[in-house]
């Protein structure tokens, strides 16, 4: 196959040499030579993007794998292994940017031998990590099919439902410890962000933008690989996204009534700035976008409103990790260019190795593969269901 040189791909290319170029000064130089943090802001762009973004982005798996196979909802299975190749993709690119952020990287390991089982980042280390091996062997069917290994797959789909139940106990542990790492920050946070119930908002909202995620990478692969729309999983989708979305706007507008911040919002100020635009992103546009049935029904406008969720809980993600702090800090945060060149070549990776699988595996299985395969799992699926009930 020859080799074409488009306008993408040259981007790439600029944009892989340019974080090349900036993780040389981030092993060779240190923290201070790559990025602005200091020990009075030592967590920036790649705590709040690579890592808290980073691992909400990939929550399409967990909450796709549970609709299918715990809750039956079969109209879904199209999109089953797009998300939890995406999931995986996702946490594997997490850990990379971990690997950026942390001081001395190559410690890493330290953490499964010197443990300690009451801190919250202990338990998120531990949860990322064996989920992670979960996505492992959830993909591998997707590589044993490539290779018509037979035997194997059967043996992925005996352990199955146990591998479905652990992934998403998993994930909702973890997804929520994110939010509980900034409980112990009350007088640091900024009162719009710092609440108690920070743990549930961070898994109410990673469930909503794993609804959303579905949507984007759905019609994103449409596109890009030639494939026909799924128009009933997106109508789908986009009507438990805006379930999801009032969930989380009524929990967030209970909880600041509750706190007493609630007339704060309309007074004009640096965080108020911000929170406007996350709400407006988040909820407004979304919801008013999504309770009209002809934008449910029409693939552009539910891309456009799944966008919109998914900037707004980015930028959520981005208010807690940086503009919240700046007033207790005194000074804002402004990420060195060799910050946002690692974290786009970090995005980039994710688009590129997405492309890949997509090329060379059956990660959009036909229907009679989907009819070979699937009652076994299924069937062991509803046994834990049943069994649940």
């Amino acid at each position: 196959m020859k080799f074409k040189l488009t306008l993408w791909r040259v981007i790439f290319i600029v944009i892989m040499a340019l974080g090349l170029y900036s993780s040389y000064i981030r092993y060779f130089h240190g923290l201070g030579a790559a990025t602005n943090m200091t020990d009075q802001f030592p967590w920036g762009l790649w705590i709040g993007f690579d890592c808290l973004c980073g691992v909400m982005l990939a929550a399409g798996g967990f909450c796709m794998v549970g609709a299918v196979y715990l809750f039956n909802v079969e109209r879904l299975h199209p999109v089953v292994r797009p998300a939890v190749l995406t999931a995986f993709l996702g946490y594997l690119l997490f850990i990379v940017g971990l690997l950026f952020d942390l001081g001395r990287p190559w410690f890493i390991w330290h953490q499964m031998i010197y443990m300690n089982p009451h801190s919250v980042m202990f338990e998120v280390g531990f949860c990322v990590m064996t989920y992670t091996t979960v996505l492992f062997f959830e993909f591998l069917p997707n590589v044993f099919e490539r290779l018509n290994w037979k035997t194997p797959i059967k043996w992925i789909n005996k352990i199955y439902p146990v591998l479905i139940v652990a992934g998403i106990l998993l994930s909702t542990l973890h997804q929520s410890s994110l939010g509980s790492l900034y409980l112990i920050m009350p007088s640091k946070l900024h009162p719009f962000w710092y609440t108690p119930a920070l743990p549930f908002f961070f898994f109410a909202s990673a469930v909503a933008v794993g609804l959303a995620m579905t949507i984007f990478e759905s019609t994103q692969s449409a596109k890009a690989f030639g494939r026909q729309l799924e128009l009933p999983v997106l109508v789908t989708l986009g009507g438990a996204l805006l379930v999801a979305l009032w969930v989380n706007l009524l929990l967030r507008v209970e909880d600041f009534y509750h706190r007493g911040v609630l007339g704060m919002i309309f007074k004009p100020s640096y965080e108020a700035y911000f929170l406007w635009i996350e709400l407006i992103l988040t909820f407004v546009i979304p919801i008013t976008m999504l309770s009209f049935k002809k934008v449910r029904i029409s693939p552009q406008l539910l891309y456009l409103a799944s966008i919109s969720a998914v900037l707004g809980f980015i930028t959520n993600r981005l208010n807690i990790a940086l503009i919240g702090f700046e007033t207790y800090v005194g000074h804002h945060y402004v990420p060195k260019w060799t910050e946002f060149s690692i974290t786009l070549m970090i995005v980039a990776m994710g688009f590129a190795l997405f492309g890949l699988a997509v090329r060379y595996l059956p990660i959009f299985e036909s229907e009679s593969a989907h009819k070979l395969e699937e009652p076994e799992v299924t069937v062991g699926a509803r046994v834990l269901s049943h069994a649940g009930d």
